[in-house]
């Protein structure tokens, strides 16, 4: 089948020769003129036979919504939009809306799988109505991995990103707990080769994973980490999680905890720990050290 994908960069251009290797048609759009096919989102529409389908793979938010406002006045009755992007599944229920009043179908869907999809597949979860989906299911056919699992539909518009939030969730809990690990593992003086002991949970242990495979190939490009600095982005799928969980009473205290490491990761000097130190000093006489 024909698709139209807008957005090339690192997740969007190996896409793109994923499913073309599937035997699909691939027309590209990228404000990047270097790794476009066409000019513009008029020339993407235009080089499409109708009913179209157009997967956009943009930043979340202001650029998605730009995209899908241009697309609604260039798209017919009959075609889709598929945002693959990380937007707030809220905004996937106006998307829907805002294009159903022209007739023109939406699916969103999470997209996981990174710098490795290309080889390895991409974890797919889609939500929208079973006949939108169906129309673009060659392509999450060309891009899941092999075998019977890496696809869902997860239920109405909006499922499919609740559930890559979520799954992003969990990501930052498990990354946090090897985080933990390690730290404590290289700071006691008896353990001599920490970058052994996470090869050697590869086989045979519970938390044996492909984000422990991914630890210990980090170490042995850095056995100790010395080359990195102590800080850490988030993602707002991981802000939306926390949020999610308040708002439907489901406690979520080890995600949680783990937004807020990264939050203290960007602390050089953190203003919480200057009043612990000094509460401490106050009630117990505990040594403060002072600033330099």
């Amino acid at each position: 089948m024909e698709l139209g994908l807008v957005g090339l960069g690192k997740m969007g251009g190996n896409m793109r020769e994923r499913i073309r290797r599937a035997g699909h048609t691939v027309i590209g759009y990228d404000r990047n003129p270097d790794l476009a096919d066409v000019n513009s989102l008029q020339g993407l529409v235009d080089k499409l036979k109708g009913p179209r389908v157009v997967w956009v793979m943009v930043p979340a938010g202001a650029a998605t919504q730009a995209t899908i406002d241009e697309l609604a006045e260039l798209l017919s009755p009959g075609d889709i939009v598929v945002d693959g992007g990380n937007s707030r599944w809220t905004d996937d229920e106006k998307h829907a809306e805002q294009l159903k009043a022209k007739g023109i179908g939406f699916v969103d869907c999470g997209v996981s799988g990174g710098v490795w999809g290309l080889e390895n597949g991409y974890a797919l979860m889609y939500g929208g109505e079973k006949d939108d989906v169906a129309k673009v299911q060659p392509i999450f056919d060309a891009l899941k991995p092999e075998g019977e699992f890496g696809s869902v539909h997860a239920g109405k518009v909006g499922a499919g990103h609740f559930a890559k939030m979520v799954h992003n969730g969990i990501e930052y809990a498990m990354m946090q707990a090897f985080a933990e690990g390690w730290e404590l593992l290289e700071k006691v003086d008896s353990v001599t080769d920490v970058r052994e002991i996470f090869r050697s949970w590869q086989e045979g242990t519970v938390i044996r994973s492909w984000l422990l495979d991914l630890a210990v190939n980090a170490l042995d490009d850095d056995e100790h980490l010395e080359k990195l600095r102590g800080f850490a982005a988030d993602s707002g799928e991981g802000r939306w999680t926390v949020e999610a969980a308040i708002d439907n009473a489901v406690p979520l205290p080890a995600i949680t905890a783990s937004l807020f490491a990264r939050f203290a990761s960007r602390q050089d000097d953190s203003p919480q720990m200057k009043m612990i130190a000094a509460l401490r000093n106050q009630f117990g006489g505990h040594a403060v050290e002072s600033k330099k």
